[in-house]
């Protein structure tokens, strides 16, 4: 199986891609560098054993600078299978918001043959994962006795379900993952200036960003609007704010309290209000 060199990544608790593929059975054939790798380089490598070009995309760091990689197009064009692990399932393009991150459309209108994709994350569903492509290939995968012990079961099947009905009607707001994203920011100031308005704390309305996560979008962020609150006692105040009913994750920025309106549905704003004046007492 050929893979960059770039593509080699590790990703958390410490899962290597070399690691998991020698486990399989796998032999893998490093092409290209760190961070260019060339078609050239795919195509010099093929033989009579290559059975899969596998592709990684790098979601959760990024290479950036003096670097260079083919197209998916001209990867499924050398004739061997194609494989790629795409990390988080992105179902919906989120370029309009600012989000550069692969689709798993694009990929399969590429003619990759067999991809891969986490459930959570961007898709927004439960901790799982999707296994699509050619029907042939994928029937091969499910033959394989493991399939078995890692199958889902009939209640994760039932929360996926619940997760990709929305999507299929457009539904961001059902969501919560792309109803957060989605959300204006013009929405997000009069939330922050409500909030603020409301808790009677030594508490001010700024600008800031909202990280989308660094597990599937390291360096990227969404313009945003926060309340920052003013306390003797950042640590001790947070502490209260996560033991409150419902419990309250904010953060801490230059000792000041940070609460980010893009993570406060408008239907929490209440509660929200209601545990920062319990806890100021």
């Amino acid at each position: 199986m050929i893979v960059s060199r770039g593509e080699l990544i590790e990703i958390g608790d410490g899962f290597r891609i070399p690691e998991i593929m020698a486990r399989s059975g796998a032999v893998l054939r490093e092409v290209g560098t760190t961070n260019r790798t060339s078609l050239a380089d795919y195509r010099d490598a093929i033989n009579p054993k290559t059975r899969l070009i596998m592709r990684v995309h790098p979601s959760n760091f990024r290479v950036t600078g003096f670097t260079a990689r083919p197209s998916l197009e001209e990867l499924t064009g050398l004739g061997v299978p194609v494989y790629e692990d795409l990390g988080s399932g992105c179902l919906v393009d989120l370029r309009g918001q600012g989000i550069d991150e692969p689709l798993v459309a694009d990929s399969v209108a590429a003619g990759v043959n067999l991809l891969s994709f986490s459930c959570d994350k961007l898709l927004g569903g439960p901790q799982s994962g999707i296994i699509a492509g050619d029907a042939k290939l994928v029937a091969r995968v499910r033959r394989n006795p493991m399939y078995r012990a890692f199958r889902l079961d009939k209640l994760m099947i039932q929360a996926l379900e619940a997760t990709l009905m929305p999507l299929l009607r457009q539904d961001w707001q059902a969501i919560p993952t792309l109803r957060m994203i989605f959300t204006g920011t013009e929405e997000l100031r009069q939330r922050a200036e409500k909030v603020c308005a409301a808790i009677g704390m030594n508490a001010i309305v700024r600008e800031s960003e909202s990280p989308i996560g660094g597990g599937s979008t390291p360096d990227q962020v969404l313009p945003t609007w926060v309340v920052a609150i003013s306390v003797s006692n950042p640590n001790a105040f947070e502490k209260r704010l996560r033991e409150g009913e419902p419990p309250v994750v904010a953060r801490i920025e230059q000792d000041k309290i940070i609460l980010d309106m893009r993570t406060i549905a408008e239907e929490e704003v209440e509660a929200l209000m209601r545990v920062l004046t319990t806890s100021a007492g």
